[in-house]
Order: structure tokens, then C-alpha cells, then sequence
């Protein structure tokens, strides 16, 4: 395909326009420019008339005020975030509601809240805070040295928004008065040495200044290395800059290994686990005592086993399987005893808390506790003992839970099953398992049973409102060097839910045991999981979208939407097209997090729901551990709950950053594989349309690449909603989910990006 050279400037669609004179106002904030000016500074030939209407439209959106120093000049601390964040390849985008100019309080009414940083490309910030309906804008000149997923006071500078129609009318703006707590003291990036000093300079974008670093805490680091710093000391005021230390000199530079680590840093994840907290897992002894077990209800002569992925490290899940008379099953769910071994306010705990997940990245894992404890002693590993905390369920022939126990167990795993090795059982042909199942042959039945019931729970839920989203996880086969050469996605079957709806019940079980105990007297405070109901607002515009598709919804209320939503899964099942609403659909919903405020789980359809079954990646499971656990057998006992909150809103925001962190290591390995296939030619579907072209998914890797419109033989518009783009010129459309073929240009490692041309142009 030849690429069209540019001859003077092109002329711009009037919504091409208005983004363009808004990032060129953006770029020259204090300076004047007439409505010729800026169309040549933008080298397009529209005509002067045109600038003109787009600067009005502007003005009317909100975007820019006729009041600010020129006539047309931006008001910056006015710019939604939308427009903030413009990057290159821009995201997929739709249409947002117009924001009009916030006003200024007098000094005497304004006030100070607390709330999270969260950064712009541009340096400006967004605050969110609870006392808030909506995030707090701060412009770049009045972050002052506020960082990324900072704790911040901000001093308001305007009223508090106000909604009209169920619309934002604007935004509050304020100034970081100080920083309350920092977000991360670990940063990657390049060792510069002088003769008296070094300067760290940090490759993370969110860290706006350089660090001060003395020579003797360089370590072994010379100059040009990178390297990993911890900044000691942040010497806030205005001029002063961090001094920090160098705690890791990394390997290769621009290596996987390198980028894995970088990824963990930059999200403010340590590599390691301090000495304190290794010297600590050194010291427990490897056996457990006679005493200890005398302690706890023994199952170990009762049939219980292990699902899992086949690659796992670690197994913090068992399940066991007994029959009773009358023809009830006694279902056991075991997990992990960490808090067994985790004492609170030791070394470990501290460390736990502090990063309060494992990062699940595609290569790695970054574990939340040390080796010892994860991948051995809380490893319920076969054929040995193991200390867990169990929730216990008798079932009636009719499958509905009659009795239920929660307390400290000790298990023997008879079996360790993969998922692909169960899935053969329930299908009926137990090739590799067959052995096993000669010396247990009660695995072939207690299987079928406990797939039996899972899906009799997994079909009460979805009748009760649950929602069931199956997004596509992609997969990589890596070669000796971690480098990806294939992707695939991974498939959910029988085996995969039947562990999921069991480790659903027991969390359910333990939340609802736990509110009924605090509704006889007291409530009794715990870490709950949270899903709030989703944003019809939202919601109504996705139908609309969605509509267009060829898929109309109900969403008037939100069991109708739960409703939509299955029946809309269920679809994509078998209409490819449709499977690209998934993921727009679960943008439309609230983000899941932990609180003490129980306001049940919306996607689950549960009154109550928290998190017990993973304790050995999950901090918010050790706590729910030590809660419950002195909160059984007739005792009582409430913890702080406004600490607990704290807790809570520490350990959501980290669960954010180890997905964000495990989303850019898919994006790098996508990127990694789509470079080994440049020049090569397969086809895709459209999967976003935005103003500067439209994105492409590749197959079973999910990598997306922009096709530019630029390089196509017309001038596109896109129409409203972001569905199709139709050519001026020669008509021709490109529509979401339309079948396309295209070959890779080039790939940019670096910024995760992949660029594409159409393969068959003239067709």
C-alpha cells in the first residue's frame, strides 16, 4: 500500500477541527492567536470561518472561555479529563456529556478535602475523594510535587458540582496543599554520577523530578546503569528535590526481565521481601505439632483434593467430599491457615499489607507473602498434612445447604488435579487420571456430584440476578527466554466454574454469617466485597450503542439490565460481532472493592459477599480469617471498623494496581509477539473506531493495532456514537465488527503499540 504524502495541509471534519484547536489552545495557554492564526499554525486548510465556529463550539461545551485572557485562550483547570489525556494511538473513545466552566468561591468559603492523586500525560491531576460527588481537577501548576496515587489535602477553589437533567454541569477545582501519604518510594529508571553527587533520572512519567542521590548510596551502580532507588527522604517545598538511595542495579536493559521488573516498580510493587520479613518465614518450623492438631477438627480421612491451573505454585483452595446417611453430601471448603503462620504486626504482615496482593503477571509471579509460606507451608500440596481454615456444608438430596461449620481443620489432599486432568473425569474419559482413580475411585463420583451442584448454584444465581461475564483471558507459550511465540485463550469449562461456585458459596456463607451475628446485638464490622449498582447513565448510552449493533436491551431497572446482560452474553456466544459489547458492557458497571459498608455484590446478585478463599494472594482474606475466627463459637468480638475502612480502601487501591500492572504485561507480551510478525498479512475485526482511525484485534492473541486513517485513499468522518466511519469521497464504511485484512507495520515495544495498513485497499 503506498502512503499519501501530505501536500500543503488537509482539511479537517469540523469534530477533527475542534480537537485540534483545543490540543493547539492546550500547548499556548497565555498566548493570543486569531482564528487565521491558528488554522496556519495547524497547517489545515479550513477556512478562518470554520476555526471560528469550532472555537464557539468550544465555548459553549465548556472546553474554553471567552472570558480568559484572549479571546478564545483555554481555560486549562476547564478541560475534562478526556481531553486531557489525548496520547498518540488515542484510546477507544465515545462521546462525553459537554462540561460547563466551574466558578470560583471567595476565599473565606472554600474548604479542604482528602482524597487520591490520579495523573494526567499533562501534569495535571484529578483528585478523588470520598466527600466528593465527582474527582477534583488540579491543574499542573498547582500539584506541587503530588504524585500518582498520592494522598492528598486540597485546598477547593469552586463550588461543588451540580447535576441537572442526571448530567454534570462541572467540575471543582482545587490546589494540593500537601501530601498525606505517599503512594510509592520505589522508582526505576538511569543512574547519572558527577564527581560530589548523582541524579537519578526516573523513567515513570508520573514522577515529574529527578532524585538526588549521595555517592556512597550508589552501591555497586555506576554511571548510565539502570537502577531501582528508594527515595528517603522527599525534601518537599518549592526547588527542593527527593534524595533517595539505590537499593537494585537491574540486568539487561530493554530485556524481558528488565520490563517485567519495571512494569512491578513503576506500579509500586517491590521485587523483594525485605531480610526482616525472610529471617521471620526462616524461623518457622516445617511440622505441625500433635498439639496443634489436637486443636482442630481432623478431615484427614476424608476424601479431599486439590483443581488448579497446571502451571500453579501455589494451592490455597481444597475441596472435600463425604457422604451421609439419608443421602446428604458434606461438602468441605478448605483455604489456606495463613494467619496460622502470619502473626499481626510482624515483618511479614507489615510487608503483606503493605502490598496487600500478589502481582499475577504473564510471566511471573510477585508474591504478597515469602516463598516458605506461599509455595510450601500454606501450599495445600498432596499427601501431606496441612493446617487450614474450613467452611463446612451439608447438602440434601435436593441440593439445597441444611448445615454449615466454619473453623480451624487439618487436611491430607489425597490428589492434585490440574483443570484439563478434572475436565476428562467429568467427561468421561479419565486418560492420565486413570490410575489415580484406581487407587481412589470415589474421585470419579465426588467429581460428578460436586459439578452436579455447582451448576444447580450457578443457575439459582443467574434466576437471582447474577450476572455472567465471561471475558476472554489471553494466554502466551513463552520460549527459554520468557519472549512469547503463541497466544491462545484460555477456555472456561465444567472444571473451571465447578471450583469457582464453591469458593462463591463459602465466601457468601462466611459474610452472611458474620452480618446475622452483629444484627442480634451489635454489628459486628468486617471486610466485605462491594459492588455497587451501575450508572444508568452509562448503562442507557451503552443500550443505545448497542441497539445500533442489531442488539437492543432492557435496562430500565437493574434486575432488567442483569437480565439484558445474560441474554446479551449468551448471544456472543455464537455472533462474533457481538462479542466485541463484553468488554463495553462491564465498563458500564462498578468497580468491585472492599468496605465495611456492606451494600451486597450486584454482579453476584448477593445481599452479602466477602473474600475468604484466598488468603495466600489476598490480604483482605487474612483479615476476614482473624475476624471470623474470633467470631466463632459464641464469642464476640468488633474491631475498630474506621480502621478496618482504612484497611479497606488501602488493599482496593493496591488490588487496582496489581490489575493495572498484570494489563500492561499482556499489552508488552501482545506487543512482543505482533513484532515477530511484521510484514505478515491475517485478518481481523474492527474493534474501536476513533477520530484518527480505527482499531483491529488480532485472533486469539487479542492484540489490537490502529489503522490510520491517513494512509487510506479518502478522508473518513466518524459518525456519532463512534460505529462506523464512512469515506467523503468514494462512500466506502468500515463498521464495528467488520472483517478485515490487514498487515502489521511496526511495533513499539516501548509504548505497547502496534500500528497497521489494510491489506486489501483496492477490493
Amino acid at each position: 500500500m503506498t502512503k499519501k504524502k501530505k501536500s500543503g495541509g488537509k482539511k479537517l471534519t469540523a469534530q477533527q477541527l475542534q480537537i485540534e484547536v483545543l490540543k493547539f489552545l492546550l500547548s499556548h495557554p497565555k498566548k493570543q492567536f486569531s482564528p487565521r492564526q491558528i488554522t496556519d499554525q495547524l497547517r489545515v486548510t479550513n477556512n478562518k470561518d470554520s476555526a471560528e465556529h469550532a472555537l464557539r463550539q468550544l465555548v459553549q461545551a465548556g472546553s474554553v472561555a471567552e472570558h480568559s485572557k484572549n479571546k478564545f485562550g483555554v481555560a486549562l483547570e476547564k478541560l475534562t479529563k478526556e481531553v486531557d489525556e489525548l496520547p498518540e494511538i488515542e484510546k477507544k473513545a465515545s462521546p462525553r456529556p459537554a462540561k460547563t466552566a466551574p466558578a470560583r468561591k471567595p476565599q473565606s468559603q472554600r474548604k479542604i478535602i482528602e482524597g487520591r492523586v490520579d495523573m494526567t500525560r499533562s501534569g495535571a491531576a484529578y483528585i478523588v475523594s470520598e466527600l466528593m460527588d465527582t474527582d477534583v481537577y488540579v491543574p499542573p501548576k498547582y500539584v506541587n510535587g503530588a504524585l500518582n496515587g498520592d494522598i492528598v489535602k486540597v485546598l477547593l477553589f469552586s463550588t461543588p458540582p451540580r447535576r441537572k437533567g442526571g448530567k454534570m454541569l462541572r467540575k471543582p477545582e482545587g490546589e494540593v496543599l500537601s501530601v498525606v501519604k505517599r503512594a510509592n518510594e520505589f522508582f526505576i529508571g538511569t543512574l547519572r554520577k558527577g564527581r560530589k553527587y548523582a541524579m537519578f533520572l526516573p523513567d515513570n512519567l508520573n514522577m515529574p523530578v529527578d532524585i538526588y542521590v549521595p555517592l556512597e548510596a550508589c552501591g555497586d551502580a555506576r554511571d548510565g546503569d539502570k537502577v531501582v532507588v528508594r527515595v528517603t527522604d522527599w525534601q518537599e517545598g518549592k526547588g527542593r528535590v527527593p534524595v533517595g538511595k539505590v537499593t537494585q542495579t537491574l540486568g539487561e536493559i530493554g530485556g524481558n526481565d528488565f520490563e517485567m521488573k519495571k512494569i512491578l516498580i513503576n506500579q509500586g510493587f517491590e521485587l523483594t521481601h525485605s531480610e526482616e520479613a525472610e529471617t521471620e518465614a526462616a524461623r518457622i518450623p516445617e511440622t505441625i505439632s500433635p498439639q496443634e492438631i489436637a486443636l482442630r477438627r481432623d478431615f484427614r480421612d476424608v476424601l479431599t483434593f486439590t483443581i488448579d491451573p497446571v502451571d500453579a505454585k501455589d494451592f490455597d483452595d481444597a475441596l472435600s467430599y463425604r457422604e451421609l446417611e439419608g443421602g446428604q453430601l458434606e461438602i468441605g471448603v478448605h483455604i489456606a491457615d495463613v494467619t496460622h503462620f502470619l502473626k499481626p504486626d510482624s515483618s511479614m504482615d507489615k510487608e503483606a499489607f503493605k502490598r496487600s496482593t500478589s502481582v499475577y503477571l504473564v510471566d511471573r509471579v510477585n508474591p504478597m507473602l515469602p516463598e516458605k509460606l506461599s509455595n510450601n507451608l500454606c501450599s495445600l500440596v498432596p499427601h501431606q498434612d496441612r493446617l487450614t481454615f474450613s467452611a463446612v456444608f451439608t447438602f440434601d438430596q435436593k441440593g439445597k445447604v441444611v448445615k454449615r461449620w466454619f473453623g480451624k481443620s487439618v487436611i491430607h489432599s489425597a490428589k492434585r488435579f490440574s483443570y484439563e486432568e478434572a475436565q476428562t473425569i467429568l467427561e468421561g474419559k479419565p486418560a492420565e487420571s486413570l490410575l489415580q482413580l484406581n487407587i481412589f475411585p470415589d474421585l470419579d463420583k465426588s467429581l460428578k456430584a460436586l459439578d452436579r451442584l455447582a451448576k444447580q448454584m450457578r443457575k439459582a444465581r443467574e434466576k437471582n440476578g447474577a450476572i455472567g461475564f465471561e471475558t476472554d483471558e489471553v494466554r502466551f507459550l513463552l520460549d527459554a527466554d520468557g519472549i512469547a511465540i503463541e497466544a491462545y485463550v484460555k477456555e472456561r469449562k465444567d472444571a473451571h466454574l465447578l471450583i469457582e461456585d464453591f469458593m462463591l458459596l463459602a465466601n457468601k456463607e462466611v459474610a452472611e454469617y458474620i452480618d446475622a451475628k452483629g444484627k442480634t446485638q451489635q454489628e459486628v464490622p468486617f471486610i466485605y466485597r462491594v459492588h455497587d449498582l451501575p450508572d444508568m447513565e452509562k448503562v442507557a448510552e451503552f443500550a443505545r450503542f448497542a441497539a445500533e449493533l442489531g442488539h437492543p436491551l432492557k435496562v430500565d431497572t437493574p434486575k432488567q439490565l442483569a437480565r439484558s446482560f445474560n441474554h446479551l452474553m449468551h448471544a456472543a456466544r455464537k455472533n462474533e460481532r457481538l462479542k466485541l459489547l463484553e468488554p463495553l458492557a462491564i465498563r458500564t458497571m462498578a468497580k468491585a472493592v472492599y468496605s465495611t459498608d456492606n451494600i451486597g455484590h450486584y454482579g453476584l446478585g448477593f445481599s452479602h459477599y466477602a473474600h475468604f478463599t484466598s488468603p495466600i494472594r489476598r490480604y483482605s482474606d487474612v483479615l476476614a480469617h482473624r475476624l471470623l475466627e474470633r467470631n466463632l463459637d459464641g464469642r464476640v468480638y468488633r474491631v475498630d471498623k474506621n480502621k478496618l475502612e482504612e484497611q479497606c480502601k488501602h488493599i482496593s487501591v493496591q488490588e487496582k494496581k496489581a490489575a493495572d500492572a498484570e494489563r500492561e504485561s499482556v499489552k508488552y507480551k501482545q506487543a512482543e509477539l505482533m513484532r515477530r510478525h511484521i510484514g505478515e498479512t491475517f485478518e481481523g475485526i474492527i474493534s474501536g473506531i476513533i477520530d484518527r482511525g480505527f482499531f483491529v484485534e488480532a485472533g486469539n492473541s487479542k492484540a489490537e493495532g490502529l489503522v490510520d486513517f491517513k494512509y487510506l485513499d479518502d478522508t473518513y468522518t466518524v459518525e456519532e456514537g463512534n460505529l462506523r466511519a464512512t469515506g467523503r469521497r468514494y462512500k466506502k464504511q468500515f463498521k464495528m465488527g467488520d472483517r478485515v485484512k490487514v498487515r502489521i507495520v511496526s511495533v513499539d515495544l516501548q509504548r505497547r503499540q502496534i500500528e497497521m495498513e489494510l491489506a486489501d485497499l483496492g477490493s
